[in-house]
């Protein structure tokens, strides 16, 4: 039986490297490049009871963590591109469990999913131009008071899908669908 720890953080928590190598950077851009299409195919053939499914007791539905993932990295691409064209701005925290109670978290899944490859060939395209003194530029979140930068960024977002894919797929192995 996993704990309520290992049933939130099946992936444990993100953790920011010390030192971001151009291997490890690589790394998390590719985690970041192929979200839309694993995430896709996690869910693609699940019935609508299972996508109804909490990932855990007083958890998300696995409906509600792809469209999640879909805000949350909606917001990725606005932040990057806020510390890109601002002298370290303060970003807007959102309330994540709020937005997963909204109408439009009810939509088939594969909302989410279309706007997941649109946002990711944005951020792509992004990502992969970015000169290695850009890597540096930062924002500040207020939530947390603290600055990220950039490669924080690519760290924390890298580790987000996977975080959400490990939740779907954690389900899926529990209850053998």
């Amino acid at each position: 039986m996993q704990t309520l720890e290992q049933l939130q953080y099946p992936i444990g928590r993100c953790e920011y490297p010390s030192v971001y190598t151009h291997e490890l950077l690589q790394s998390m851009l590719l985690d970041i490049e192929t979200l839309p299409k694993r995430m896709e195919l996690a869910v693609q053939h699940l019935l609508e009871f299972q996508l109804q499914t909490p990932y855990r007791e007083n958890g998300w539905t696995l409906n509600q963590v792809v469209h999640h993932c879909a805000d949350s990295h909606m917001n990725f691409l606005l932040r990057l591109k806020l510390a890109l064209s601002e002298d370290h701005p303060t970003i807007k925290p959102y309330d994540e469990a709020l937005w997963a109670e909204m109408p439009d978290y009810q939509l088939p899944f594969n909302n989410s999913i279309t706007l997941l490859f649109c946002i990711h060939a944005k951020l792509m395209l992004i990502l992969r131009s970015l000169q290695p003194e850009q890597l540096d530029k930062t924002y500040f979140h207020p939530q947390y008071k603290r600055s990220f930068s950039i490669r924080d960024l690519i760290a924390l977002y890298s580790w987000h899908g996977n975080h959400h894919l490990a939740h779907i797929n954690s389900l899926k192995t529990r209850m053998n669908w």
